[in-house]
């Protein structure tokens, strides 16, 4: 599995003499956020499986935040963020938003966007504007509760799904070691 993620990674001497990276270079050269064991691998997977309900574009970016601050395995992480996508985001933030009702003693009654019924100019576009608004206001705490809660249950169960695994692994390997041993 080592083998197999070391051969897709860029090297350092590749991300060094990249000019849109070469300004943070001391930052994302660090050795750790690079090096791959199963501290920083499941350290990375929780990130990304974190920061992977972040909405729309800064899934990435909030992921190489956190592998900077927390010194993880940065590929993995910005990998691992991919698990959200246009087939998996709204079964996600639905969950999500039961979620939050359900925490917050609703119902989890969840109501679906105001249908356009106007034209794309002048008072119909405006008043579709703010029923939409009004929509994802009534939508907000319950949403942003539940997808808090629901990347920290991910995220956790990730980290200790990959601990289990990889020390499963590394057991095996050992027996194997062992019995080929004379």
């Amino acid at each position: 599995m080592r083998r197999l993620l070391k051969r897709h990674l860029p090297d350092h001497q590749a991300l060094a003499t990249n000019r849109w990276l070469a300004p943070f270079g001391d930052t994302l050269l660090h050795p750790r956020l690079w090096h791959l064991n199963r501290h920083s691998a499941a350290g990375a997977v929780a990130v990304g499986m974190f920061c992977g309900l972040i909405p729309g574009p800064f899934q990435m970016l909030g992921a190489a935040l956190c592998c900077v601050l927390f010194r993880v395995n940065l590929p993995l992480a910005l990998f691992t963020t991919l698990y959200t996508n246009p087939f998996t985001i709204v079964p996600l933030y639905l969950a999500a938003f039961t979620i939050g009702e359900w925490i917050l003693g609703g119902g989890g009654h969840f109501t679906a966007p105001p249908e356009w019924a106007g034209s794309w100019s002048g008072a119909g576009l405006l008043e579709w504007l703010e029923t939409l608004a009004q929509w994802m206001l009534g939508l907000g705490r319950p949403l942003a509760l539940g997808l808090i809660t629901l990347a920290s249950v991910l995220s956790a169960t990730a980290y200790l799904l990959v601990r289990v695994v990889w020390r499963q692994y590394l057991v095996r390997a050992w027996q194997r070691r062992k019995k080929s041993r004379p």
